[in-house]
């Protein structure tokens, strides 16, 4: 059978990067790796093609190939996931769908005829025998958790790469914490579930032999749940591999009790980590008690943040308003913890209660839900009756993004973070995209950009000051022009 996999639209979002994207030429940032793993679970003699609607649009002629459509998707591509389903049944094409979107909303999914949930490794192979045998059912779903060291590779050559800022791959699955609001926990459980170092290092040589060099991300919810794995064996691999390698730079998500073991941040950075993301949430002990955020309890966090960016880390963060604890000082607390720790990359919103999560449940007890998720991280909504007026709430929100990603203050983070980062071994080689990266943004940000004075005083200051983060202090500031203008977009 012909089997066209298709991904749906990203909206502009903050971690969409369309308005950054623009200045290196790339239709996105990320594949879909869900996907392309699925791919590599089908039957190798089925023809297989992708459509990433990100990259490129669904045509008709992608539809009159096809003979079964499989789907998959996060909440945010709700819209676009209707739509493509929409299209596939007027072309009378079957549609396979799973992912987190399904997994949550399969039942408001009409139009689908066959539902594989969970986790692909275990529902995937039951549908498969059962398609054969022309007795499919609609819905397959399972509570349990498989075994990823025996999950295939993605398949890379289905991509045009070309097309993409970064690729994603995945090393683990589940998390050792329960937070409240999270439903990684419900999609992958409590034990944090790993590849050996010889897969990772099999799927990195897949991607170098394709000719990439530029970003890798480790999709992992918790990178560092599995320290002992990391210093013993996937680290010490990586750091032998990369000893013939050029770019190639590694990011990913960690807890902040990775800030507690330097000799993990050192092996991290030599293997080729510059960048991770750190779900602080909030600088109110009230508030993390509330949440379960108990490995975020009694700590100095700026500190923590800047020690993980001595270490060579750039720490990107994630951070909540709304949680019952919170009173009208949460606002201001929020705003100066993000300008302290110099965290460039802020990703601030509402509490949201997904379904899955013990915040779901405890509030739908409470009979205090509204409806679904946006699943927009930044767009200043909730489906939340929240103890705080619903109004002060949203304005105090506004404020924050306001003030953190105003011109003046957002510049002044870049510099607070540049004074302490300890510059990258493994950066992204310069190429001819990334040079007119340069120009576009002397011309968009320096020249044409309300923003141009704080843009030529950070070059500035980077030249005299940090000259080998000069290409570094470029992308925050292009960075900066994406938050900005999501920010209008979807906020101010």
């Amino acid at each position: 059978m012909n089997i066209l996999l298709v991904y749906p639209e990203f909206p502009d979002t903050f971690w969409s990067f369309k308005h950054a994207l623009k200045f290196i030429h790339k239709k996105a940032t990320l594949p879909p790796l869900g996907l392309l793993t699925v791919a590599g679970m089908l039957p190798e003699q089925w023809p297989k093609r992708l459509i990433d609607v990100n990259v490129r649009g669904l045509t008709q002629k992608d539809l009159a190939w096809a003979d079964y459509v499989f789907i998959s998707g996060m909440v945010v591509q709700r819209d676009s996931a209707h739509q493509i389903i929409a299209r596939c049944k007027e072309q009378g094409l079957k549609v396979v769908a799973g992912g987190p979107l399904f997994t949550s909303e399969y039942e408001d999914f009409k139009d689908v005829d066959h539902f594989v949930l969970n986790e692909a490794e275990l529902t995937l192979p039951p549908f498969l025998a059962d398609l054969e045998t022309g007795c499919a059912k609609r819905v397959y779903k399972t509570s349990e958790f498989c075994d990823i060291r025996k999950t295939p590779a993605p398949l890379w050559e289905l991509l045009d790469i070309k097309r993409y800022a970064s690729m994603g791959i995945q090393f683990s699955r589940g998390c050792p914490f329960n937070c409240e609001f999270c439903n990684v926990t419900a999609l992958f459980g409590h034990r944090p579930r790993i590849k050996t170092a010889e897969q990772i290092i099999a799927e990195l040589d897949g991607l170098y032999s394709l000719g990439w060099r530029r970003q890798v991300f480790f999709v992992d919810d918790n990178f560092v749940g599995n320290k002992r794995y990391l210093r013993s064996q996937l680290l010490p691999a990586l750091i032998e591999w990369r000893k013939d390698k050029k770019g190639l730079p590694f990011s990913t998500e960690s807890s902040v009790n990775l800030a507690d073991d330097e000799t993990l941040m050192q092996m991290m950075v030599e293997a080729g980590f510059d960048a991770v993301f750190v779900g602080i949430e909030t600088p109110d002990e009230e508030s993390l008690a509330e949440c379960n955020k108990r490995q975020n309890k009694n700590r100095d966090l700026v500190e923590d943040v800047k020690r993980m960016q001595r270490a060579g880390l750039e720490v990107q963060g994630g951070f909540i308003v709304g949680f019952d604890s919170d009173t009208a000082s949460i606002f201001q607390r929020q705003i100066d913890f993000i300008q302290q720790s110099g965290i460039v990359t802020a990703m601030v919103g509402l509490l949201q209660a997904l379904p899955g999560t013990r915040l779901y449940e405890r509030l739908k007890r409470e009979g205090r839900l509204l409806g679904h998720v946006s699943g927009d991280n930044v767009d200043g909504t909730t489906n939340i009756m929240t103890n705080m007026d619903l109004d002060a709430l949203c304005e105090g929100y506004k404020n924050i993004m306001r003030h953190i990603y105003s011109p003046q203050h957002y510049y002044q983070r870049v510099r607070t973070l540049l004074r302490e980062y300890k510059p990258p071994k493994a950066g992204i080689p310069m190429d001819f995209q990334r040079f007119l990266a340069v120009f576009r943004s002397n011309i968009r940000l320096g020249i044409l950009g309300r923003e141009r004075f704080h843009y030529w005083g950070l070059l500035l200051w980077t030249l005299f000051r940090r000259p080998e983060l000069f290409s570094m202090a470029i992308t925050l500031a292009i960075y900066g022009h994406h938050f900005r203008k999501v920010c209008e977009l979807r906020i101010f």
